[in-house]
């Protein structure tokens, strides 16, 4: 699970934070559940907006538009995967079929096959092409933590603008240029940080594993209805508020925290929390070479 990890992005209802950007501010208290606010922040980011209410609404409104009709430019690659990310956006993983990849796009499914021999490559390539988001204008800061935390936070943001072409390829490791481009990145921060190769590749792995499952459990929860979503939102406010204190007294004395934690909050706790044992795990190897 390679960089197609990497480039991810809140989590159930978290706001998604602009590329390269923090996004609800760094540490804060408490941090592990999932409150009402934060359910409800799942919307923009950038120029995406609305990550979960957006996605179905934007179902709703466009389940029979075909993308690129009416003095279609030729067919190319990069027109397929753009066309496979803005139906997953709008109809789902269900969707990606080469007959409804055909019809959105306005050509016959065959002219896909040219391009893309099965459905696993088409996954590939949208996998990569999520990666190539999370990189654009992309800069490294001066600082390897700062680098490190913009890419962290570029996947992330990047994955929740697409929950469910994010769901569809998360795990896979793509092979392809944007994702060897991105290891290359982190690679040579780790290295800048002081890390020998080895070290470099176990924190590269621990750092994307991190925010692939991250990004990817809230991205899951963008698809979930908004029924469940409410629901789930409403718990902690509701059924944790009511707990009895002699049954849960740890629950009782935190019940009025409970539904005020963001899924952003704990994104950048446990971002920060990550980086701080990186920073340290550096300075045992001497820290940043002369």
């Amino acid at each position: 699970m390679a960089l197609t990890k990497l480039f991810a992005a809140p989590r159930p209802g978290v706001s998604r934070p602009p590329a390269g950007q923090d996004g609800g501010g760094r540490q804060t208290s408490g941090g592990q559940p999932r409150g009402t606010e934060e359910r409800r922040a799942v919307a923009g980011t950038g120029s995406e907006t609305g990550a979960g209410a957006g996605v179905r609404a934007t179902r709703r409104r466009g389940a029979g538009r075909r993308a690129g009709t009416g003095g279609r430019p030729g067919l190319t690659p990069d027109r397929i995967v753009d066309g496979c990310i803005a139906l997953l956006d709008e109809q789902g993983p269900d969707a990606l079929t080469f007959r409804r990849i055909g019809a959105w796009l306005g050509v016959d499914p065959t002219a896909v096959y040219r391009h893309f021999r099965d459905k696993d490559e088409l996954v590939l390539a949208v996998a990569d092409r999520l990666i190539a988001r999370s990189l654009e204008d992309f800069t490294p800061s001066e600082h390897w933590r700062d680098t490190l935390r913009d890419m962290l936070v570029r996947s992330r943001t990047v994955y929740l603008a697409h929950p469910e072409a994010a769901v569809l390829s998360a795990a896979r490791t793509t092979r392809r240029p944007a994702e060897m481009a991105a290891v290359e990145i982190l690679l040579g921060t780790l290295a800048d940080a002081g890390f020998p190769p080895d070290e470099a590749v176990k924190h590269y792995r621990a750092l994307v594993d991190f925010v692939l499952a991250w990004a990817g459990f809230e991205a899951q929860y963008l698809t979930l209805d908004q029924a469940a979503r409410s629901g789930d939102e409403a718990a902690w406010a509701r059924e944790y508020a009511g707990a009895p204190a002699d049954r849960y007294p740890h629950i009782a004395a935190a019940a009025d925290h409970l539904p005020t934690v963001t899924a952003q909050d704990n994104f950048a706790l446990a971002l920060d929390l990550l980086l701080d044992s990186v920073e340290a795990r550096a300075a045992e190897y001497g820290g940043p070479p002369e």
